[in-house]
Formats: structure tokens, sequence, C-alpha cells
């Protein structure tokens, strides 16, 4: 099964959530954090798992519904991603990198999510 190349939305949240998939092994067996990197692993993940249900839902509603499902969650990996960060589980380089792409996530649903609550 080819996966969905051509969408960036799709891309995006994959690569990122592969990202937090290696912050969360990192954490574990590096820091022996178990609590939230957890967290930030389901937060993270769940981005791209609500994009591919948006993309593959029945009708435009719950295309929204789903898009603002990952635009939420994109917020709360943010909030993990601070108390890793706050806490000194990860440095500010690494805090950074993934909160830039995070952000890039946060702004692209943010435009799909206001774009289709207005042309539904």
């Amino acid at each position: 099964m080819k996966p969905d190349t051509d969408n960036p939305i799709i891309v995006k949240s994959l690569a990122f959530a592969m990202r937090v998939v290696k912050l969360h092994r990192y954490l574990v067996d590096e820091r022996k954090e178990f609590t939230l990197s957890r967290e930030v692993l389901t937060a993270g993940t769940n981005i791209g798992k609500h994009v591919k249900e948006a993309v593959h839902s029945e009708n435009r509603e719950r295309f929204g519904l789903e898009m603002g499902v990952a635009r939420r969650k994109a917020a709360e990996t943010e909030y993990w991603l601070q108390l890793l960060f706050y806490g000194e589980y990860i440095d500010e380089r690494e805090f950074a990198s993934l909160d830039a792409d995070r952000t890039e996530l946060a702004k692209m649903l943010t435009s799909i999510s206001r774009s289709t609550a207005q042309n539904v």
C-alpha cells in the first residue's frame, strides 16, 4: 500500500510522529523517563492519526472535526514538550527543533480548519 505522499499534511504529520517515536525511545532508554514520554508519544502521534481520519472521512463536516482534533493534539503536544524541556529531559536545541515542526503542523492545521469551516 502506497502512503499518501502527495498530501503535505499527511507527510508532515507522519514525519513528526516518527520524531516523537524516536524522542519517546530516547526518553525511556537513556533518561529513564516513563510518564511524560508516554504522554508526548500519545499526543504527538495522535496528530497524524486524526489527520489520516480526516483525509479519509465520509463528509466535509467529519473532515473539519478531525482536523480540529488534530489541531488540539498539536497544542497538547506543545504542553508535553514544554514539560520535558523545563523538567530538563530535553535541551533547548532539541525542544526548539521539535517545537518548530509542531508549530508548522499547527499552523497548517489551523489554516485547513478555518478554510473548511468557511466552506461547510
